[in-house]
């Protein structure tokens, strides 16, 4: 997939393409020119099949959405992360987001790009003569996309427009009303039901990366859970619980460019070192890695404002140790702090590092202070960062960003039994399964808490915290009601109910007059 997400950037056309007016068709001096390219020229072979899907893909890697802006309408949001500073980028994660803020548009306007593309490839591709197992995986792949960035779209702004066909054919666009949230969520489902009937198990290894049917049916089980619908939520969590799918023996492996696409991953975001960088969008020549490393890496460590980790997640990892008496080894792959502490596991002695492989100490951090740092995705070790000034900048790490792994499944799974039938066996066999690869001893029974927790230590700085506590109905008493939590920004004075999601951003609203403005802003 990456080889093919550089061809991306080598020219393919893309789809915000207008049809030539014919108002004067019968002008001689009006004729069409042969080099624009429109649908109906572009839509006619397998190749512009698999141009079309490259494009579809392509905005997961634009700066605006998972390569940077992303985090801060995700791990910004949470109770885990104390973000530096007052600006448009840690806002929305202290309640201050504004309606015409960059960062609130920017996420918006790149995951729309990736439903119009995505529409585009759903409407188009089926009419192409090709082979039709192709011809299918590649709408499957469509069907995904639509579903996923409506997934994060209803997640952080709610009420949003529901568009489902090539935004050419819609008769006024700026008329477009936003859509029943309940109309959204079944949208989700209907197209990952599609996407699963048509993607393949797995791709050629020259592929890897594309989405498969595993990834469609452990979107439909999450998207299930997210509103409440354990059974169904359930039953498409053992599907894949079948054995195509297996924890990584390390934990950290999960979070190093060496071990991409493993067995445990679901679906991630393909990203490339390649040399290029800057700001910029999806197209040729611009930076496809991981800019958003400088954002987490710890103070010190990058140009950029940063963030440091709330303690209490430390405390987390230290409330319990491994069969071994030792700390937890997920810390150290999530976690950068001042301590001494040791873990022996897969082979290796465990020690808070960083960049450099240095200490806390050896970072020129006072040998008194607390603060604790991010650590996970940055796989200095494995990249060999050595550049202290500077180790996390801007596209400088290819490490690919792990979106849904099999160990959320588990989770998910024993969270869905556990609300249906409490602490069963099934239940604590997938949570237990999760904590043996981490050396942590099985439970012999669970809460809703112990599952919490449990995320907490498994899931952190994967995108996902924030959004287990919206749908849990935890935001306020997890953040607003602790403002110690965003006390390196603003604190949480800003709050309203109803900002637990983001403002629509202000230029929709000027330009549609069907659109009405989010509760509390």
């Amino acid at each position: 997939m990456k080889k093919h997400i550089k061809s991306i950037k080598k020219g393919i056309a893309l789809f915000a393409i207008l049809a030539l007016s014919t108002n004067c068709s019968e002008d001689i001096l009006d004729q069409v020119n042969p080099n624009v390219i429109t649908p109906a020229s572009f839509w006619n072979t397998a190749d512009d099949a698999n141009k079309g899907i490259y494009g579809a893909y392509s905005p997961f890697t634009h700066i605006w959405y998972y390569t940077r802006f992303e985090v801060f309408i995700s791990d910004y949001r949470d109770d885990v992360v104390n973000g530096y500073n007052t600006s448009e980028r840690t806002a929305v994660g202290y309640f201050s987001g504004t309606s015409d803020s960059n960062a609130t548009f920017w996420c918006w306007q790149a995951m729309y790009q990736g439903v119009t593309r995505a529409n585009e490839v759903i409407a188009n591709v089926p009419k192409i003569d090709m082979d039709t197992t192709l011809r299918d995986n590649i709408t499957g792949e469509g069907y995904f996309i639509r579903a996923f960035n409506y997934f994060n779209l209803v997640n952080n702004w709610l009420n949003i427009p529901l568009i489902t066909t090539p935004i050419g054919e819609i008769e006024n666009p700026s008329l477009i009303e936003q859509a029943n949230p309940a109309d959204v969520w079944a949208q989700i489902e209907s197209d990952l039901k599609e996407a699963q009937s048509l993607l393949p198990t797995s791709w050629p290894d020259s592929e890897a990366g594309r989405v498969t049917s595993g990834a469609a049916t452990g979107m439909l089980g999450k998207v299930y859970l997210y509103q409440g619908k354990y059974a169904e939520a359930k039953a498409e969590f053992l599907k894949i619980m079948d054995g195509r799918y297996q924890l990584m023996d390390n934990y950290a492996a999960n979070f190093s460019e060496e071990f991409e696409n493993n067995a445990e991953s679901l679906f991630e975001i393909q990203l490339i070192a390649d040399g290029n960088g800057g700001w910029g969008g999806d197209g040729p020549g611009r930076g496809k890695g991981a800019a958003f490393q400088p954002d987490i890496a710890p103070r010190g460590f990058t140009n950029q404002n940063g963030m440091r980790i709330n303690n209490w997640v430390l405390d987390l990892y230290k409330d319990e140790q491994t069969i071994n008496n030792e700390m937890d080894p997920r810390a150290y792959a999530t976690l950068f702090w001042n301590g001494t502490e040791t873990t022996n596991y897969e082979g290796e002695v465990l020690e808070s590092r960083t960049y450099k492989n240095q200490s806390y100490t050896d970072a020129g951090y006072p040998s008194t202070a607390n603060d604790v740092f991010a650590n996970k995705f940055l796989d200095w070790k494995f990249n060999g960062h050595t550049d202290s000034q500077n180790p996390g900048a801007w596209h400088g790490s290819g490490n690919n960003l792990r979106i849904l792994r099999y160990a959320d499944v588990l989770l998910m799974f024993a969270e869905a039994e556990f609300q249906l039938n409490g602490s069963t066996v099934a239940a604590l066999k997938a949570i237990n399964d999760v904590r043996e690869r981490a050396d942590m001893p099985p439970h012999t029974s669970i809460t809703m808490q112990d599952i919490e927790d449990e995320r907490v230590k498994e899931l952190s700085l994967e995108r996902t915290r924030y959004f287990d506590l919206l749908r849990w109905g935890k935001v306020k008493s997890r953040i607003v009601d602790n403002p110690q939590f965003k006390s390196e920004s603003a604190g949480t004075t800003a709050y309203k109910p109803g900002r637990e999601y983001i403002a629509i951003p202000q230029n929709e609203i000027d330009s549609n007059p069907n659109f009405e403005q989010n509760p509390g802003y």
